[in-house]
């Protein structure tokens, strides 16, 4: 029995300084938006929280360019990125910003609690100074060659190529990530968190849980046996969360120490909005909680270890997180997404042109969830149209449209003492497949859920053809209802199976099939009760319109051009 009551999902904070591509949906939010809809599809109390991560070098550079100030660029970038997540069906119960006053208010406290207990160490160091722009960089924002693996590119903070956690005094040849000019070294004060000090109890944590994604421990003990090292919580910046001591004008706090803490600033936004300000601390400091983090593999470090720490250092208990779902990353055509030059599918443009439950299915379907996955948009219209028009549409479609016809739009008598062998086959296996559905879903398998419900589509296909209630309706008209009640039951299994992945189409489904309650509360449990005979069946539509090959062209020629330059 799971000592857990409830759960908290997180999806990594997307950076608000551009728009949501499919590479960041399959790494941090897409998985996640699957995940808590199964949950609430089973009646459990989950919560789901996001955020846009809004401070940083980034932001300021892009809002000088664009001669606004950086709130203006992360308001108008959050609304924007709200709107594009809403529209995709992402489900978050709180969508906050980490520049409001309720995430400064939480983070100030936070960086005071670990400063009263003596957590921090103030060191004096030499930081990387870029004359050309007059300021110190972040981390991210120098360049070198990595001193682990010798790959030029590794930036301050990371090495992508080979994992390793970098300080940037570390790189070899280092320089201004944007404009390729010298830096300079020069000397400044700030806090440091000596992660050292927690190795022995992170590893203990760690080794609690020995059912985390193969990446996640793979990277972490890579990360100990390197040794963990003081890493500075504070940067010589105008734009960020003011580091809450006296004579610390001009500092603020690292983006990572107070990011994750937009998590516990959301959560308390969303209690508020609810008139209940202290339930935030039932997710958050309440032992039966499960706490998961679905990020990409780029942000293992942040998650898996140093927020952690963090939690651990703070005089309150704080839930740790039972898990952290890392995906690896989504190539494009074969080629690997790149910002700058646009080489991405932009979330906000795909949805000016197609629907949102296709791209849902094709990711879901192509989840890098154990290694580097490829998306094309050869692949994407195959999807669509075999699999989602084909295998489901196709099926919900002919039987509906039977029904009407022959039978008043009513489902036909039937029950089960009237099972022949034929039924009781079909049945059995798209129960199966269910079981397999949920079983993978409760240990992040999303591409194994979505296999089964594939799988189920097939079963339901392959049995209308065999039981032919388009035959057995002239010669033998018990059997014709039989049958086709046992496929309402099939299409009853199959909404519930594809609701968290093609939320939109099944809702309508579920309407159709006069389900009670609502899906997303009460769908498990209606979902495995039989739909009696004489029930009125709504109406159908086509669910999942044909994509055309002249739609997709324009889109690959796009791509094939930014690589030929």
């Amino acid at each position: 029995m799971s000592p857990f009551k409830r759960t908290l999902v997180t999806s990594a904070l997307p950076y608000a300084n551009g728009e949501i591509h499919l590479g960041h949906l399959a790494g941090a939010y897409l998985p996640a938006d699957i995940y808590v809809r199964f949950l609430r599809l089973r009646g459990e109390d989950v919560l789901y929280i996001c955020g846009t991560d809004e401070y940083g070098v980034p932001i300021t550079l892009t809002a000088e360019k664009l001669g606004i100030t950086p709130k203006e660029l992360v308001d108008r970038n959050h609304a924007s990125i709200k709107r594009s997540f809403a529209a995709f069906g992402m489900s978050f119960d709180n969508f906050s910003q980490t520049s409001r006053p309720i995430h400064t208010e939480t983070a100030r406290a936070f960086f005071l609690d670990l400063h009263r207990q003596g957590v921090f160490k103030q060191k004096t160091t030499d930081q990387f100074f870029s004359p050309s722009q007059d300021r110190f960089l972040a981390d991210r924002y120098i360049e070198g060659v990595c001193p682990r693996c010798g790959s030029d590119g590794a930036r301050g903070d990371q090495c992508e190529k080979c994992g390793s956690s970098l300080d940037p005094t570390e790189l070899i040849d280092p320089r201004n990530a944007q404009d390729g000019s010298p830096l300079e070294l020069r000397q400044t004060t700030h806090w440091f968190l000596p992660l050292g000090d927690w190795q022995d109890r992170l590893k203990e944590f760690l080794a609690g849980h020995p059912d985390w994604k193969e990446n996640v421990l793979r990277y972490c003990q890579g990360w100990f046996a390197d040794g963990l090292q003081d890493r500075a919580m504070t940067r010589d910046l105008a734009w960020g969360v003011p580091v809450p001591l006296p004579d610390h004008e001009g500092k603020v706090m690292f983006v990572w120490f107070e990011a994750p803490i937009g998590y516990i600033s959301a959560t308390r936004e969303w209690a508020a909005a609810r008139g209940e300000p202290e339930a935030w601390r039932t997710w958050w400091q309440q032992a039966d909680t499960r706490l998961v983090h679905f990020i990409g593999k780029d942000n293992i470090f942040f998650h898996a270890l140093l927020f952690p720490a963090m939690l651990m250092a703070h005089s309150e208990p704080y839930v740790l997180p039972d898990n952290v779902p890392a995906n690896e990353f989504l190539n494009l055509e074969g080629q690997k997404l790149s910002t700058s030059r646009g080489f991405a599918v932009w979330l906000p443009e795909y949805l000016e042109k197609f629907g949102p439950d296709p791209l849902r299915y094709t990711l879901a379907r192509n989840l890098p969830e154990t290694r580097d996955m490829n998306f094309t948009w050869e692949g994407f219209l195959a999807r669509n149209n075999s699999e989602l028009g084909n295998n489901f549409g196709n099926l919900i479609n002919r039987v509906f449209t039977f029904i009407h016809k022959y039978f008043e739009g009513k489902v036909p008598r039937w029950s089960d003492g009237a099972l022949t062998d034929l039924d009781r086959r079909a049945l059995a296996e798209v129960e199966a497949d269910l079981a397999t559905w949920a079983a993978c879903l409760e240990r992040f398998e999303i591409k194994g859920a979505v296999e089964a419900a594939f799988h189920a589509g097939q079963v339901g296909n392959r049995y209308f053809d065999e039981s032919a209630p388009f035959k057995t309706r002239k010669d033998d008209v018990a059997r014709c209802e039989q049958s086709l009640g046992v496929i309402i039951q099939i299409l009853r299994m199959l909404c519930v199976m594809l609701a968290p992945v093609v939320p939109f189409a099944m809702q309508k489904l579920w309407s159709w099939l006069g389900m009670p309650g609502d899906l997303w509360r009460e769908g498990w449990a209606a979902g495995r009760l039989p739909i009696e005979a004489g029930r009125p069946l709504g109406t159908p539509e086509i669910l999942f319109p044909r994509i055309e090959q002249e739609q997709i062209q324009a889109e690959s020629e796009r791509l094939r051009r930014l690589l030929d330059g």
